[in-house]
C-alpha cells in the first residue's frame, strides 16, 4: 500500500499531487506517524507534538525579515527614530489572518497555491500569478545577495568569495534530499535572527521612547535625525508603505502553503501549526522593533543620510562599538540566507505544482530533477547578476518593491476567494468575521499599491496627491463593499429559500411513502402483492424517509459543517472531481476590474523601468 493509499484508507479521497507529500511528519524537532490520531491530553504530549509541527510558520516569518527588511526598518529608525514603531502592531493581525488562511488551504487541500488558482480561476490567472511570482521572486533573490555582499564587505570578506560561498550553502542545504535535514539547518538560521536582541541591548535605546513609539500612532511631520530626511509627508507615507510591503510579501502565501503540504501537516494538527505561526510573528515583530530601536539610537543626532545596510552597520559601530557593528552584519547575512531559502523554494514549489513535477524535499535530487534544477538555477542566476559588473542593482531593488505592490493585492483577492470556496475547503471555509477583516485588508493593500505605483511614475508626488488617491480608493472600497454586502445577503436568502423548498419537497415524498406503505400492507393482507406495481414506484417512495433524514441533517448543521471528528479528517477531493466554479455577478466584475488595474499598473511600471534604464 502506498502512502497515498494509506491516507485514502483513513481519511477518504485525497487531492495530493505528489505521493511524497503524504506520510509521517518528520520535523526538525520530532516525528508524528501517519496513523497517529490519538488525542493529546497531557502538557508533555502537546509540547512534543508542537515541536514536531513547528517550522512552516517560523521559517516564513523569519524569512520575511530579510535583507530588504533590514534596509527598510533601518531607514525608518535612522530617519524617523521610533515614531513608526506603531506600524508593526497594526501588521500583526494582517500577518496572522493572511498566513492562517494559506496554512488552512495547505493542510486541507494538499495542493499548492498556484495550482489552486489555475484550477479554480482558469489559465489566465494561473499563468499570470506564476509568471509574476517567478519574476518577483527572481529579483527578490538578487536583493538577498546584495545584502550578502554588503554584510561581507563590512566584515572584510571579498565580494566574490562571499557570494559563491553563500550560494553554495543555500544550494547544498536544499540538496540534502532530506526534509528533516533542511529544516534543521533552516531552524539554525532562524535562531541566528535573534542576534538582533543583543544588538538592541548594546545600543540600549530609551525604553520610554520605544514605548511611546508603539503607543502613539501618527505620521511624523519631521525627521528625528534632522538632516537625514527629504520629501516631507510624502516621504513618510511612502516609507510606511515600504514597511507594509516588506512585512507582507506575495511569496509568503505561496511558500507557507506548499511547505505545510511538504511537511505533511493535516487538519488534525492545524492548531499546532497556528501556534507555530504565532511564534514566527512574535519573532518577526521583535526583530523589526529591535532593528528600528537600534538605528534610532545610533543615528539620533548624527545627521547622516541613509545610504544602505552597510551604512547602517558603520553608524551602529560608531555609536555602540565594533562588536555591535559586527553583530548587525552577521544578522544581515543570516537574514539574507534564510530569505533566499524561502523565496527560492516558493518559486520551485509553485512551478512544480503547476507543471506536475515531483516537488518535495523528501525526495532526493535524482527523484525530482526539475524541482532541484529550478531551485539551483534561481540561486545561480541571482548570484551571477550581483557579481556582474555594471548590474543595475538599484533599479532591481526598486523593481522588487513595485512588483510586490502590484502582485500582493491580486494574491490576497484570490486567497480570500479560495477560502470561501466550499468545494475546496468544505467545513473549513472562512467565517463572516474573517471575510470582513480580509476585505478591509484588501482595500488597504490596493490603496497602498496604487500610491506606490503612482510614486514610481511620479517621483515628486506630494502629500496632498497621496491623500487624494487614498480618499478616492476609500470611496471606491465603500461602494464595492456595500455592493458585496447586499449581494451576500441576497445570496444567503436565496440559499435559505432553496433549502426550504428541498425540505418541503422531500417531506412530501415522505408523506407519499407512508401512504404507499399502508396500501402495500393492505394489499398483502388481502393476498395481493403490488411490490412490482408502477415500475417499482413504491420502492422508490419507500426510500424517501432516509432521504428526508439525510437532507434534514445536512440543512440542520450550521453552514453544512460536519461533526468535529469528521472536520478533522475532511480533505479536499481530487481536483478532477471538483465541480466547475461559476464566476459571475460581483465576482466576475471584481476579477475584470482587477485585471484592468493590473494591466494599467504593469504598463506604467514597465515604461518607467525602461525610462530609468535609458537614463542610466
Amino acid at each position: 500500500m502506498t502512502a497515498i493509499e494509506a491516507e485514502v484508507a483513513g481519511a477518504g479521497r485525497s487531492a495530493v499531487l505528489d505521493e511524497a507529500h503524504v506520510g509521517d511528519i518528520r520535523g526538525a524537532l520530532g516525528t508524528i506517524t501517519l496513523g497517529d490520531h490519538g488525542t493529546r491530553t497531557t502538557l508533555s504530549a502537546k509540547f512534543k507534538t508542537l515541536l514536531a509541527v513547528v517550522g512552516p510558520g517560523l521559517i516564513v516569518m523569519v524569512g520575511d525579515n530579510d535583507a530588504g527588511a533590514f534596509s527598510t526598518y533601518g531607514q525608518a529608525g535612522q530617519v524617523y527614530g521610533t515614531k513608526l514603531l506603531w506600524t508593526l502592531l497594526l501588521l500583526i493581525p494582517v500577518l496572522y489572518v493572511n498566513q492562517e488562511m494559506v496554512l488552512r488551504l495547505g493542510a486541507v487541500t494538499g495542493v499548492g497555491h498556484a495550482r489552486l488558482i489555475l484550477s479554480r480561476f482558469g489559465k489566465f490567472w494561473g499563468t499570470f500569478e506564476v509568471i509574476d511570482l517567478f519574476l518577483l521572486n527572481g529579483l527578490t533573490i538578487v536583493t538577498e545577495f546584495i545584502g550578502i555582499t554588503l554584510a561581507a564587505g563590512y566584515l572584510g570578506v571579498p565580494k566574490v568569495l562571499a557570494v559563491l560561498f553563500a550560494a553554495g550553502i543555500i544550494i547544498a542545504t536544499v540538496f540534502t534530499g532530506s526534509f528533516r535535514a533542511f529544516e534543521r539547518i533552516a531552524m539554525f538560521f532562524c535562531v541566528g535572527s535573534l542576534l538582533l536582541v543583543p544588538l538592541y541591548l548594546l545600543a540600549h535605546p530609551s525604553v520610554s521612547t520605544m514605548a511611546r513609539g508603539f503607543t502613539s500612532p501618527g505620521l511624523p511631520a519631521s525627521a528625528s535625525n534632522a538632516s537625514a530626511a527629504t520629501g516631507g509627508m510624502a516621504a513618510v507615507m511612502l516609507l510606511v508603505i515600504g514597511i507594509v510591503g516588506t512585512t507582507i510579501a506575495p511569496w509568503q502565501l505561496f511558500f507557507q502553503q506548499s511547505y505545510v503540504i511538504d511537511k505533511r501537516i493535516t487538519p488534525r494538527f492545524m492548531k499546532y501549526e497556528k501556534t507555530d505561526l504565532w511564534i514566527g510573528i512574535v519573532i518577526v515583530v521583535v526583530g523589526a522593533a529591535a532593528l528600528m530601536g537600534t538605528t534610532a539610537a545610533a543615528f539620533a543626532h548624527s545627521g547622516a543620510q541613509f545610504t544602505d545596510s552597510a551604512g547602517l552597520a558603520h553608524g551602529i559601530a560608531a555609536y555602540a562599538g565594533h562588536v555591535a557593528g559586527a553583530l548587525f552584519a552577521v544578522a544581515l547575512l543570516d537574514a539574507a540566507v534564510i530569505g533566499a531559502f524561502a523565496v527560492s523554494l516558493s518559486s520551485a514549489y509553485a512551478i512544480g505544482d503547476v507543471l506536475g513535477m515531483k516537488h518535495s524535499l523528501h525526495r532526493g535530487v535524482g527523484q525530482a530533477k526539475g524541482f532541484y534544477a529550478l531551485y539551483a538555477a534561481l540561486i545561480c542566476v541571482a548570484a551571477a547578476v550581483v557579481l556582474l559588473p555594471g548590474s543595475p542593482l538599484g533599479l532591481i531593488t526598486e523593481g522588487v518593491q513595485v512588483l510586490a505592490g502590484v502582485l500582493l493585492p491580486a494574491a490576497t483577492v484570490f486567497l480570500l476567494m479560495l477560502c470561501n470556496d466550499r468545494a475546496v475547503l468544505g467545513p473549513w471555509v472562512n467565517t463572516a468575521k474573517t471575510n470582513a477583516f480580509t476585505g478591509a485588508v484588501i482595500a488597504v493593500l490596493i490603496t497602498l499599491s496604487v500610491v506606490l505605483t503612482a510614486s514610481v511614475m511620479f517621483p515628486g508626488i506630494t502629500a496632498s496627491a497621496i491623500f487624494a488617491i487614498m480618499a478616492g480608493c476609500a470611496a471606491a472600497a465603500l461602494v464595492i463593499g456595500s455592493f458585496a454586502l447586499v449581494h451576500a445577503r441576497r445570496s444567503a436568502r436565496t440559499d435559505a429559500l432553496a433549502e426550504a423548498a428541498v425540505l418541503t419537497e422531500v417531506a412530501g415524498l415522505a408523506e407519499d411513502a407512508g401512504t404507499a406503505d399502508a396500501m402495500v400492507d393492505a394489499d398483502r393482507a388481502g393476498g395481493v402483492d403490488r411490490a412490482d406495481a408502477d415500475l417499482g414506484g413504491g420502492a422508490v417512495l419507500a426510500a424517501a424517509p432516509q432521504a428526508v433524514a439525510g437532507v434534514s441533517a445536512d440543512v440542520a448543521a450550521p453552514d453544512g459543517a460536519p461533526a468535529a471528528v469528521d472536520k478533522l479528517s475532511w480533505r479536499m477531493p481530487p481536483l478532477s472531481e471538483l465541480p466547475t466554479p461559476v464566476i459571475r455577478g460581483a465576482r466576475r466584475i471584481g476579477l475584470l476590474g482587477l485585471r484592468g488595474y493590473l494591466a494599467v499598473a504593469m504598463i506604467m511600471v514597465i515604461v518607467k523601468i525602461i525610462e530609468t534604464a535609458l537614463g542610466h
